[in-house]
């Protein structure tokens, strides 16, 4: 009885327990079954909604308006356009006067009035049909002055950003005055005649300048702005070749200058030397004669 209690269950357990390899076992069972159900919470809690939860989210939503209004990123990004209304029936007929252009553009670009002839500083646009049209601004900007010139006729001035101005001549009509404030676009005055260029008819005469110096129209048609800001540096470059130029000439003319006086003072001193090679000739003579008076006494 007492050999078949022994191998009873009781002693088949004790006997597992006592086994090295059993407690760490459970133990790691154990951690096995909580980590499931750890990781098993976390997918129920980042389940994606179903299409009824995504229905009512979409009968709930109700956009939040932005107070603020959008700032306009079209001034910054503002190309400069032809002072015209219809650029189609519109075209140049005087252009800006450029000594780097072609022999036939820099004929056009002369201007002729009372017997003389003068470079012209801008362009001038006429309509096909020879009639009036509407002028408007090519650029964003104040009126800075308004004023009707004896040879140009009425002249409006805008001025813009970065020491650019924009010169409207020869307007008909003027419908700005002083200190308004355009968009490009909106309209200037009309086209109309004056005596400098009375030889285009109807027309507008338009500049542009950048820091007080003009420069052709025609580059810069359908550019940005900011491509102003490259005539500077051009005419910097231009400015500081011109100097180096001028001060190499001025080093050679110095230079021929001081090899001239050079030259000058060793003439003068060979002058000086020749009475000495004279005197010495002189001597040479009179020594000459003196012996050849001696042998004629003897004689």
């Amino acid at each position: 009885m007492n050999e078949e209690f022994n191998g009873g269950p009781k002693n088949k357990w004790s006997r597992i327990y006592r086994k090295k390899w059993f407690f760490p076992a459970v133990y790691l069972t154990i951690a096995a079954l909580l980590l499931s159900v750890v990781v098993w919470y976390q997918n129920m809690d980042n389940q994606i909604p179903d299409a009824t939860d995504d229905q009512e989210l979409t009968d709930n939503y109700s956009p939040v308006l932005d107070e603020q209004e959008a700032e306009p990123v079209i001034d910054q990004q503002e190309l400069i356009q032809m002072p015209v209304a219809n650029m189609d029936q519109a075209e140049i007929v005087t252009k800006f006067f450029d000594y780097n252009a072609e022999q036939a553009d820099r004929e056009n670009a002369l201007i002729e009035y009372n017997n003389r002839f003068y470079q012209s500083t801008g362009v001038d646009i006429a309509s096909a049909n020879a009639e009036t049209f509407d002028v408007i601004a090519a650029i964003s900007g104040t009126v800075e002055e308004v004023k009707e010139d004896p040879l140009l006729g009425n002249v409006v001035v805008l001025t813009h950003e970065d020491g650019v101005k924009t010169y409207y001549a020869s307007l008909d009509e003027v419908t700005v005055t002083a200190g308004s404030k355009l968009t490009q676009g909106d309209t200037v005055g009309t086209a109309g005649k004056n005596l400098f260029g009375k030889d285009n008819g109807t027309h507008v005469h338009f500049e542009i300048r950048k820091d007080g110096k003009e420069i052709n129209p025609e580059s810069y048609f359908n550019q940005p702005v900011s491509s102003l800001g490259s005539v500077s540096e051009e005419d910097d470059s231009a400015v500081n070749e011109e100097t180096d130029a001028t001060e190499e000439a001025e080093d050679d003319s110095a230079v021929n200058e001081e090899t001239d006086a050079t030259d000058e003072s060793e003439d003068v001193i060979e002058d000086e030397d020749s009475p000495e090679d004279d005197s010495d000739d002189t001597e040479e003579e009179t020594d000459e004669e003196s012996d050849d008076a001696v042998e004629d006494e003897n004689a």
